[in-house]
């Protein structure tokens, strides 16, 4: 029997692309999870969060996949967030990356849950109104604060708000890449209200959900009082996002790509390899100044432009390199339209779980 998985840990299922149709792959993708989960000694009911990958070769075909998770699932309503990727390893179209929690947590309003550890769950925040009509059509800043303020309608129905977020990842297109500096007015206006700005990330697909929708954004809150981690970058002095927020044990994180962060000039350009080498190096400095090391990291969510993207992993290498060999975190490798800043080909959502008190060595910290 295989050992249980750690706390927030997470694994990818993913099909090759033998059979393209739709119906076919998506119960394969689900019943390599069941597998997945057989293998670590969980069920069903212990996914606390399930975030669904869906390639835009596919987008007319998501149907397919729910109904086979809805199959897998069975009554169980995990928390569910939806990313439309550009590609997927191996040509899939469909992917999956579960977090399991034992129990499956505790359910919450509108789609919400609740991890043991406090970690609370949104579903996809897209910018629709209370008909599902699209919210104030062709403008991107207001769209991007519809979807804010509906999170925090969300957060609210469990007690919470937005003053809990600990991480913002936002999805958009590069038709709006100009527009995108002003999301900052009302990220500034609705988040940090209890002095802790949350994590934040921002990749550009080509598509996304459905025509019309110029952002989608998933929100990650907390029950335990927040705290922010930097290690002395200056850039976020100014920003609406910080390096890191620790919630109890769980240290949730921004996206990093390869920049100086002093000069905020970005490092390697062309190299995908070189990149991820200096991301990882900033993700260990963050889990460092936690208090915490590589080995702690659980999770890596790595998104790629089409110059990084392979049918292998090309960046173990480096990934590897950079955290050491103590570190194996679960990684799931999803590609892109773009990045924010041009010269960047990897950008990296981690998430570590720090070590209990109890177990560090006396007079450790």
């Amino acid at each position: 029997m295989s050992a249980p998985v750690r706390p927030a840990a997470r694994f990818t299922a993913v099909v090759p692309s033998a059979d393209h149709r739709p119906g076919v792959e998506a119960r394969a993708v689900c019943d390599r999870l069941a597998r997945l989960l057989q293998e670590h000694s969980a069920a069903p009911g212990d996914i606390v969060h399930l975030t669904e990958f869906t390639g835009v070769a596919a987008l007319e075909a998501r149907d397919e996949l729910g109904y086979a998770l809805a199959e897998l699932l069975g009554p169980h309503r995990p928390a569910r967030t939806t990313v439309i990727s550009d590609t997927l390893p191996v040509g899939a179209r469909f992917a999956l990356a579960v977090r399991l929690d034992p129990g499956g947590g505790r359910a919450l309003p509108a789609g919400l849950r609740e991890a043991t550890d406090g970690t609370v769950f949104l579903p996809t925040v897209l910018p629709l109104d209370p008909r599902g009509d699209i919210a104030h059509p062709g403008d991107f800043p207001r769209q991007y604060a519809h979807c804010l303020r509906t999170a925090d309608r969300l957060l609210r129905g469990a007690g919470l708000s937005l003053d809990h977020a600990v991480t913002t990842y936002d999805y958009s297109t590069p038709a709006t890449r100009r527009a995108y500096p002003l999301c900052a007015g009302p990220r500034r206006e609705l988040l940090g209200g209890a002095g802790v700005f949350p994590g934040a990330g921002g990749i550009l697909m080509s598509r996304l959900h459905a025509p019309g929708i110029l952002v989608a954004l998933d929100v990650t809150a907390s029950r335990h009082p927040l705290t922010a981690v930097n290690p002395g970058w200056q850039r976020y002095d100014t920003l609406t996002y910080s390096p890191g927020v620790r919630a109890g044990r769980t240290l949730h994180m921004s996206g990093f790509a390869a920049l100086d962060m002093d000069t905020q000039q970005a490092l390697h350009a062309g190299d995908p390899a070189a990149q991820t080498a200096e991301i990882y190096r900033a993700v260990r400095t963050v889990i460092e100044a936690a208090g915490g090391g590589p080995e702690h990291l659980v999770h890596t969510q790595e998104f790629l432009c089409p110059p990084a993207f392979a049918p292998a992993d090309p960046l173990a290498a480096s990934r590897a390199g950079a955290l050491g060999p103590g570190a194996h975190p679960a990684v799931t490798t999803a590609g892109c339209a773009a990045l924010l800043r041009r010269e960047f080909l990897v950008e990296v959502f981690p998430t570590a779980v720090l070590p209990d008190p109890a177990d560090l060595p006396e007079g450790g910290t």
